[in-house]
């Protein structure tokens, strides 16, 4: 990077942060600190959506599977666009009912209004992990971004990676210790509309012609990257199992919907965002990792090379100037994603259990104070979580993983099915994540037989946690049915 593109990076970086503390300023309450006073318009949700889901992880990740796969890891991406317009047909228009009547805040608030409050602390809990490992994920983006970039030369003889984790770590805590949801929300409608404009009228016209034209890119990579069938069934479903339920149960996608003024608005947004998703971001990122696989080959042979491509195009291809918006838009990006999870995580604690447990008298400037006391030590652990995965996807789909696989279908139930009950909500949550998480774990122990059915298709362990789950709340419910209230709630 040239100083010119230092200095385009560094203004950039503080108008956003401007925006986000001008909104800041202007919160007078806990409503307009989580979601906005709900009156947020639909198309800066929709483009705050799409950052807050593809964000920096999946960014830098839909490079890397494009580098590895060619045009069929755009499929990545498709989960975004089903998603999004499920959510916008079959849950907006039951969410904002019970939303309006009894002004919710969190996810958990809507279990706990179809369930009860022992559901909805453990959904808190499940979901703070969960978050807190998605920022983490979060941060991993940002230092590959950075180490290939800014940092490439860091400091005091560290390794640039290291160095760019930890600098990206304290950006991303301070940041979110400072915003709110219409902070979120504006600096990510606005860094958006500079990152699509970057990549697609900059960076992807820019990037084809330093590889020779479209006529030497299709003759530089297999016949195969070229066709969208070039992904194995196991993969596509394990992205499928994985990515497409957090539509469902994302804190930060409750709190967008909550945002909204009405049904129509809502359904707008997310109509929006499902477009920006596919193809327009799914095919631009893609095709960008695949300039980098020309570009860089070598990368091939590197642990987590592929992630390192398309950071290494940003900062050598494009010309003076260009560069240093394009990787501002992209720090932006992951930013926007980090703090909002960062955010999230922290809701569930201090809003599901600390507020309604320990800190029942505490005044409104306390639960601030506390709120930056969490967020801080939940950035910490973010820290520790990104240190742990080679790759950012890895980060992203375990973090995805982890929340489904229980939390998906006692949330369909409560939303479709009047005989959901509460027991049956907690008996999915737990057996559902249980396995999830253990079946790694014991695979060492497991008999042939058992090996070969859990792992011998290829599938992640989240399809096998969501069918136990499935069966686990099926027969919790019917065997202690909801009381009549909760069947009326329904």
């Amino acid at each position: 990077m040239s100083g010119l593109d230092y200095g385009i990076f560094g203004i950039y970086m503080v108008g956003i942060l401007a925006i986000g503390y001008w909104h800041c300023r202007r919160n007078k309450s806990e409503e307009d600190y989580y979601v906005g006073s709900r009156k947020i318009p639909p198309v800066a949700l929709g483009l705050s959506i799409v950052a807050t889901d593809v964000g920096g992880g999946f960014s830098i990740g839909l490079g890397g599977v494009g580098f590895l796969m060619g045009l069929s890891g755009s499929w990545l991406l498709f989960t975004g666009l089903v998603g999004a317009w499920l959510t916008a047909v079959f849950v907006i228009p039951r969410i904002k009912g019970p939303d309006l009547e009894r002004k919710m805040l969190t996810y958990p608030d809507f279990l706990r209004y179809r369930y009860d409050n022992r559901v909805a602390l453990v959904a808190a809990i499940v979901s703070a992990i969960g978050y807190l490992m998605f920022t983490g994920s979060q941060i991993r983006a940002g230092a590959a971004l950075a180490s290939e970039t800014i940092f490439r030369q860091a400091p005091f003889g560290w390794d640039p990676f290291v160095f760019s984790l930890y600098a990206m770590a304290f950006i991303v805590v301070v940041y979110t210790v400072m915003g709110g949801i219409k902070a979120v929300i504006y600096t990510d409608f606005a860094q958006w509309l500079v990152l699509l404009f970057g990549l697609i009228a900059l960076a992807l016209p820019l990037a084809l012609r330093a590889v020779g034209g479209w006529g030497a890119f299709r003759a530089a990579l297999p016949r195969e990257f070229f066709s969208l069938r070039n992904i194995e069934p196991a993969t596509f479903m394990n992205w499928m199992v994985a990515i497409l339920p957090i539509w469902l149960i994302g804190m930060t996608l409750y709190q967008r919907m909550y945002a909204c003024k009405g049904v129509r608005e809502g359904r707008k947004a997310w109509y929006i965002a499902g477009v920006f998703e596919y193809p327009i971001m799914a095919f631009t990122g893609v095709l960008l990792g695949m300039c980098a696989r020309v570009l860089y080959p070598e990368l091939v042979e590197v642990e987590g090379g592929h992630e390192l491509g398309l950071p290494r195009l940003i900062n050598e291809v494009l010309p003076i100037g260009v560069t240093g918006i394009v990787i501002a838009a992209y720090f932006s990006a992951i930013m926007s994603t980090a703090d909002s999870c960062l955010v999230a995580s922290s809701g569930n604690i201090v809003g599901d259990f600390l507020k309604r447990h320990v800190l029942k008298n505490a005044s409104p400037r306390a639960l601030v104070l506390w709120s930056q006391a969490v967020t801080l030590l939940l950035g910490i652990l973010a820290i520790a979580y990104a240190v742990r995965f080679g790759t950012v996807m890895e980060g992203v789909l375990d973090a995805y993983g982890f929340m489904v696989a229980g939390l998906f279908v006692p949330t369909l139930g409560a939303f479709f099915w009047r005989r959901s009950s509460a027991v049956g909500a907690l008996l999915g949550i737990l057996i559902g994540g249980g396995v999830t998480q253990a079946l790694p774990h014991v695979r060492p122990w497991l008999s042939s037989g058992l090996e070969s059915f859990f792992f011998g298709l290829g599938l992640s362990p989240v399809v096998y946690g969501m069918a136990f789950s499935a069966i686990a709340f099926v027969i919790g419910s019917l065997c202690v049915p909801p009381t009549s209230s909760r069947k009326e709630a329904a």
